[in-house]
């Protein structure tokens, strides 16, 4: 390969991995604080969100029309419940409906548009990685005693992740595909981003509300103020793991 067309590649691969991580790193950022201000402690908001994170920045990865199909089921579906319920905004409920949207969406889109299993198997893959990425920086952290800022604790989830998930892409992804019908690919993976949509208007509309009476600004601040370490640890994050895996003869694949 030429000189220039190296250059070329190496800050395509920074372009699109730190795009990619930065977006991971801010929705990151966003749920682990979401979860801190709910009560969250130890392993629990940084396995959450990082699990979380990982299967929702692997749907839009690998499908988005669904997953976009998916997020609008879900804002439709929630406003359906907050209509119908009012004031009264429980988890289970506001997400499993717009799940249900997202399901009937999907199912629809799967009947319209004839597509594979992938968008399943990427999505379970970015759970399971951000699973692990999570449960190791969780396990580390609680073993050396330490505390570490949003910022970093935003690029290493995103560096683990991105590791593990272009690793195994190339075996989990491809075996586990052919396992999963259209069928059924299509509507888990735009249910599961509606249930997400779901739960995000939950802690909009459901904890807010309950917390306007006492500490709800403050509350805000925090979440808002995760943000920016977020994308700005996401960012470095996805970038240098990006070069590093091109490096090493790994290149992102493209999505279907």
């Amino acid at each position: 390969m030429r000189a220039k067309d190296k250059i070329a590649s190496i800050i395509t691969t920074l372009f699109i991995w730190g795009l990619a991580g930065a977006l991971f790193g801010a929705l990151f950022g966003g749920l682990y604080q979401v979860l801190a201000v709910l009560g969250l402690t130890g392993w629990k908001p940084l396995v959450i969100a990082a699990a979380a994170a990982a299967m929702t920045t692997s749907a839009f990865y690998s499908a988005m029309p669904v997953a976009l199909a998916g997020a609008m089921a879900g804002v439709l579906a929630s406003i359906g419940y907050l209509i119908v319920n009012g004031q009264s905004v429980e988890l289970l409920r506001i997400a499993g409906t717009a799940g249900v949207g997202g399901i009937l969406a999907g199912i629809f889109y799967a009947w319209m548009v004839t597509g594979g299993g992938r968008p399943l198997a990427e999505t379970l893959t970015g759970l399971i990685a951000g699973l692990l990425a999570g449960g190791i920086l969780a396990a580390l952290f609680a073993t050396m005693g330490i505390q570490v800022s949003l910022f970093v604790l935003s690029a290493g989830v995103v560096a683990l992740v991105g590791t593990f998930f272009q690793v195994s892409e190339r075996w989990l992804v491809a075996h586990s595909a052919r396992w999963f019908p259209a069928a059924l690919s299509t509507p888990v993976v735009a249910g599961l981003i509606a249930a997400v949509v779901g739960a995000s208007v939950w802690i909009v509309g459901g904890t807010t509300s309950a917390m306007l009476g006492s500490n709800a600004q403050n509350s805000a601040n925090q979440i808002l103020s995760a943000v920016p370490p977020g994308f700005l640890g996401g960012l470095l994050g996805g970038a240098v793991t990006g070069v590093m895996l091109q490096i090493l003869g790994f290149r992102p694949e493209q999505p279907h």
